[in-house]
């Protein structure tokens, strides 16, 4: 965003110009964003060390171009104009196939991958993780201001993101016939250009051994984003231990499982989520609380569950990222204050 916190068409130029990260930085659909991803961690000192030098990095260079970077699921003012996308072949033919659904598309999230032996495994990890992403959304939400107004919502970028096809909470899989069934079929109805258009909350990566978890907003700060991964792993590790084990019952069905991240998108941490095991209204972080409890050994044993701690009472105290912007926005009801609250510093 440039110092009048409206979004820079520079940000394929700024990753142009970050050398030597350590991670990657690359461009993105639009030219006004800008995404990075660390190098493969094993812990989250490392991970949050790591997000915190790309953001550095990213930012520093901004800063040459008096820009500043912008930790945010959607931006948050009404802009004059529309920005270019990335003048890469396979953007442009996302602009042409999906017109207005790619031009509204301007959205940054949080992807988390963690590593499976084979996909299969990763299937099995993805059915019993999915119950658990609307509590991943409230808990990361950080996104209710979009064109000048607070949208009511505490993650717009979901509810924006909902717009594509290949979008959603994914289905119970029965199998890999039946994950690449959905796929193929997808792709000859146009929904998805290829196979990195598998837009759904939880995916099997096509390039790494890793099962992908998408559903979260952009982090506004590296240490809460360090919390996403270790949950993530933690889902995923509990679902390994469990190994060729009875699903039980397949969780919420697709249709279920929107509405209930509907819910978490906009309510956030300060309301109340859906309790996947009965379907009744409670509030968000009893579900949050429920969910470290049943994690709690593998974090325990990687070593994370002093700092899970340390972040979720620093969120108790002061609100998720969705509400931090809404404290930034209430002294002076400026939205040029949520993006000084929001920018990164270096």
């Amino acid at each position: 965003m440039d110092r009048e916190a409206h979004l820079a068409s520079d940000g394929p130029a700024v990753t142009d110009e970050v050398s030597d990260p350590p991670g990657q930085v690359e461009h993105e659909l639009r030219t006004c964003q800008v995404e990075s991803a660390t190098e493969v961690q094993t812990t989250v000192e490392e991970v949050t060390h790591g997000l915190r030098e790309l953001r550095n990095g990213l930012a520093a260079e901004a800063a040459t171009r008096e820009l500043r970077l912008l930790p945010s699921g959607v931006p948050p003012l009404a802009e004059d104009r529309t920005l270019a996308f990335t003048p890469s072949p396979r953007y442009q033919r996302m602009a042409g196939e999906f017109g207005a659904v790619a031009r509204s598309a301007l959205t940054c999230a949080c992807h988390v991958h963690v590593a499976i032996p084979d996909r299969a495994t990763g299937l099995a990890v993805s059915n019993r993780i999915r119950p658990w992403l609307p509590v991943l959304l409230a808990l990361t939400a950080n996104s209710p201001f979009h064109d000048g107004d607070d949208t009511g919502y505490a993650s717009w970028r979901h509810v924006m993101w909902g717009r594509w096809p290949s979008s959603g909470p994914p289905p119970h899989f029965e199998s890999e016939d039946h994950y690449e069934s959905l796929v193929d079929a997808m792709l000859r109805t146009g929904a998805l250009l290829d196979r990195g258009m598998v837009y759904w909350d939880i995916r099997l990566s096509e390039h790494q051994p890793t099962l992908e978890v998408r559903i979260s907003d952009v982090a506004a700060t590296v240490e809460e984003a360090g919390l996403l991964a270790v949950l993530v792993r933690g889902l995923a590790a509990r679902a390994m231990d469990e190994g060729d084990a009875p699903d039980g019952k397949a969780g919420p069905p697709p249709e279920l499982l929107r509405a209930m991240l509907w819910r978490g998108a906009r309510d956030g941490l300060s309301g109340k989520a859906v309790d996947p095991e009965d379907g009744d209204l409670v509030p968000a972080w009893h579900l949050v609380d429920r969910l470290v409890e049943q994690v709690r050994p593998h974090l325990r044993q990687a070593g994370d569950e002093d700092f899970v701690r340390e972040v979720l009472d620093r969120l108790r105290q002061t609100g998720s990222g969705a509400d931090r912007q809404r404290a930034a926005f209430a002294r002076r009801r400026q939205l040029t204050d949520v993006v000084d609250a929001l920018a990164w510093q270096v």
